[in-house]
């Protein structure tokens, strides 16, 4: 305002002109600055511009956008001259990584591709990759703390995850988004990302409901990353030899999520620590050789006293209050190592050979005593009264002990080896592994109610408790599968016909069964002028039993568990086009799957609780939908919808019912919701800039999903029909470059080595919405249960500070 004031009383002249590209097209939105002062534009529709400038000062004018190269011209103008000023911008010629050219192979499959460069600038609370994913339609997720996420109605283990080839394993004892902490993917180190929601390749292995695909970069030079936050930071160096034969990418990173778990309703003291070290090596022995190896250790701990909660619930008549005082602690540990050698044989420049052999071990570590005393209250609520808000009476009083003495030990040890030929119209890819698991557990956890002086559930003779689970197992089992597949592309009808077909077989000694999964993907590109793919995608896909699924709520391993089943039938259609002069992708999938031999199982928090025997048949059927583009010229931004329904129908399940006159009737439930049946998902993530200046920006996240069944703890599933409210979440991120790629500066000042630089303020839940993950069932004096929400995190303010060399 200053300098404006005493510019508005000076000599000035105007400076005006055109800005147009190579082909001579004007450009509008083009940013018009003045280096080193606060003014500028921006040229309009026709590439016009305008400004006015002090006379007899010479100036440097800066022509900038995000998709042309920076262009500077020095003037001087005398008092009252107007100067025209002509410029043509040339476009960016960055080098352009594999995540930038979109595969057309991959888009008549079932997989699309991410730009794992978002991933920085996405406002999120949990810090985790996978945070991009949950924005994608036919994922759905509750719960921002949590990296794990559900598919088109399939639980949290229905997922594959591979991270250069080698399937990625998470600890089996998280039960709440607290524990969690880090995932295995380091975003500074992913170079692609690939996802498919269902009706995926025979290569991706043995699970029913989604694959993800990374691959992390082969550095080409020297740099890193540093990124420091509220909720922690993190390091990334990596290198490449001079003989460029010797590449490594490796990064550490730390995150305490104390800051936003301190916003949860329980209070009390948060300690949550979680580290994370990571690396990926390469080096050529020979110009067709090549040796890699990958490597992590975890190591999350988890630690909580709490203290009090107060939470209000009940309805407009029936107000009442919810009053925990808690006596003990919890603490926790994960450690996980994983470990990948890889020798990749390039024998010709069609064939690839692969041997990899692989290894992943985690010991885990949950232990809690916590006595919690409840007092339901209820609260006056008529107007006027001297006691408005304040407990009148007092409706229930109980305690409940927790305990839980749980340890469990495993590895997951496999070798196996890859082919890839590449042909003239067709390619094909094989492959055998063979796994073994070796799982030891010692659990031990109950629980004990003790309502209005008696213990529930009660009887006159002991004192009983309300949940008791013990397991102690040894098991070691082997595995074996193997792939082949090609694919063809051959001209059809005017246009172009692509076939992929496969099959995939496996064999687990522990059941001894053998499977046999064929699995097709059919993808037709017409000759059109509209640039359109149209795709359909079928298999079966088989899921063995993991040590969780076979594992009964008593603690007894099923020794004749059977694979889950599933039909997938995928039709759906790639449409690229242009709007407002800007490209454009709209993706939609429309599907159809077929559930048998399901393993029923009841969800708490994160912590997936299964029937540990093959006791359902389901489906599953929806409408998935995604438009993303430039709807701001030069940024990235994207829409989801997803519309699902899932249901399962538990064998020889029933209840018996009696009339006034005692006369009995048995009821069969039949189809009744599956625990993930979250009926409409959307997702959004919107980026934008401030006119005349792009370096600040803002980016938006948005999350919806309907509610979710549940029902009473430890009851019959056809009880869990009840649904939580929806999931509804806004994070918004505003950020300012600080340095940009290219720009340089002399040696000395504090960005000369810096590539790459940016700080960003982030509002998380910026609605403070109360979301639930859970509930917590209280009983009055009268027997009546309640069920009390669990909310997740509320509004929160995070800084990140993200620098690049």
């Amino acid at each position: 305002m200053l300098f404006l004031s005493m510019t508005m009383h000076a000599q000035e002249g105007t400076l005006f002109g055109k800005v147009t590209d190579t082909n001579n097209h004007s450009l509008d939105l083009i940013n018009v600055t003045i280096k080193g002062e606060p003014m500028g534009t921006s040229t309009n529709e026709s590439g016009d511009y305008q400004l006015k400038l002090p006379a007899n000062i010479p100036f440097k004018v800066v022509f900038s956008s995000v998709n042309h190269q920076l262009t500077e011209r020095s003037v001087i103008l005398k008092n009252g001259q107007k100067m025209e000023l002509n410029v043509v911008l040339e476009p960016k010629t960055e080098e352009l990584s594999q995540i930038d050219v979109e595969d057309k192979q991959v888009r008549k499959s079932t997989l699309q591709r991410l730009d794992p460069r978002l991933m920085s600038v996405i406002p999120e609370a949990s810090g985790n990759f996978e945070a991009m994913i949950k924005t994608l339609p036919g994922v759905s997720s509750n719960n921002e703390l949590s990296s794990q996420y559900s598919v088109r109605g399939g639980s949290f283990d229905e997922n594959l995850v591979y991270v250069n080839g080698i399937e990625i394993y998470r600890p089996f004892l998280i039960r709440s988004g607290q524990q969690e902490g880090l995932s295995f993917i380091n975003s500074e180190m992913v170079s692609s990302v690939l996802f498919s929601a269902g009706g995926f390749d025979a290569r991706y292995g043995d699970k029913m409901s989604s694959a993800l695909d990374i691959k992390y970069k082969k550095p080409t030079e020297w740099g890193g990353a540093i990124s420091a936050s509220l909720f922690g930071g993190s390091l990334m160096i990596q290198g490449d030899s001079k003989s460029h034969r010797f590449r490594h990418i490796s990064g550490v990173r730390y995150k305490s999520n104390r800051y936003v778990l301190n916003s949860l309703e329980t209070q009390g003291d948060y300690d949550p620590r979680f580290l994370d070290v990571q690396t990926f090596i390469g080096y050529d022995i020979t110009d067709k050789l090549e040796v890699s190896f990958l490597g992590n250790l975890a190591k999350n701990s988890y630690k909580f006293v709490p203290q009090d909660r107060v939470t209000s619930f009940g309805t407009i008549q029936q107000s009442l209050q919810l009053k925990m005082y808690f006596e003990g602690q919890e603490v926790d540990a994960f450690t996980t190592m994983t470990g990948a050698l890889a020798f990749d044989y390039q024998a010709s420049e069609q064939l690839k050979l692969s041997i990899i052999a692989s290894a992943f071990s985690t010991d885990e570590r949950e232990t809690f005593d916590i006595q919690t005393q409840y007092w339901i209250n209820q609260v006056d609520t008529e107007l006027g009264s001297e006691t408005l808000g304040d407990s009148v009476a007092n409706l229930g009083v109980g305690t409940y002990l927790e305990h839980a003495r749980n340890y469990l030990y495993a590895t997951v040890m496999s070798a196996e080896h890859k082919g890839f030929y590449s042909g003239e119209r067709n390619s094909i890819q094989w492959g055998v592994k063979a796994q073994q698991e070796h799982i030891e557990d010692n659990l031990r956890e109950w629980q004990m109610n003790d309502s209005s002086g008696y213990s529930r559930p009660y009887t006159d003779s002991i004192v009983s408790v309300s949940y008791f689970f013990k397991a102690k197992n040894k098991l070691t089992t082997n595995r074996v599968s193997a792939y082949l597949q090609d694919t063809y592309t051959v001209p059809l009808f005017n246009g172009e016909f692509n076939i992929t077909a496969g099959i995939r077989t496996s064999y687990w000694d522990y059941t001894q069964e053998l499977l046999v999964s064929p699995r097709v993907n059919l993808a037709f590109k017409p000759d059109w002028e509209q640039d359109m793919v149209f795709k359909f995608s079928t298999g079966y896909y088989y899921q063995p039993a993991f040590y969780k699924e076979m594992r009964s709520r008593n603690g007894v391993l099923n020794q004749d568990i059977q694979s889950q089943k599933s039909l997938h039938l995928v039709l759906g259609t790639d449409y690229n086009f242009k709007a407002w002069g800007r490209p454009f992708k709209l993706v939609a999938e429309t599907y159809y799957k077929k559930l048998e031999d399901l393993i029923s199982y009841s969800v708490d928090n994160v912590r997936i609780i299964y029937s540990g025997k093959n006791d359902a048949d389901g489906y599953a059927a929806g409408f998935d939908m995604k438009v993303n583009g430039e709807f701001v010229k030069g940024v990235d931004s994207w829409f989801s919808l997803s519309i699902m329904k899932t249901e399962e129908d538990i064998r020889d399940d029933s209840y018996i019912t009696a009339d006034d006159d005692g006369n009995q009737t048995v009821n069969y439930p039949g189809y009744i919701p599956r625990p993930s049946d979250q009926r409409v998902n959307v997702g959004v993530f919107f980026q934008d800039y401030f006119p005349g200046n792009p370096d600040y920006k803002m980016h938006l996240q948005i999350n919806f999903g309907s509610g979710l069944p549940f029902g009473p703890p430890n009851s019959e599933r056809y009880l869990a029909t009840a649904r939580m409210k929806s999931y509804q979440r806004v994070d918004l991120g505003f950020s300012k470059i600080l340095k940009k790629p290219g720009k340089e500066y002399p040696k000395g000042h504090i960005l000369h080595h810096v590539k790459d630089a940016w700080i960003s303020a982030e509002v998380l839940n910026l609605m403070d919405r109360q979301n639930t993950i859970s509930h917590e069932w209280v009983t009055d004096f009268q027997g009546q249960e309640y069920a009390v929400e669990n909310s997740l995190t509320g509004r929160r303010v995070n800084v990140k500070l993200s620098v690049y060399f």
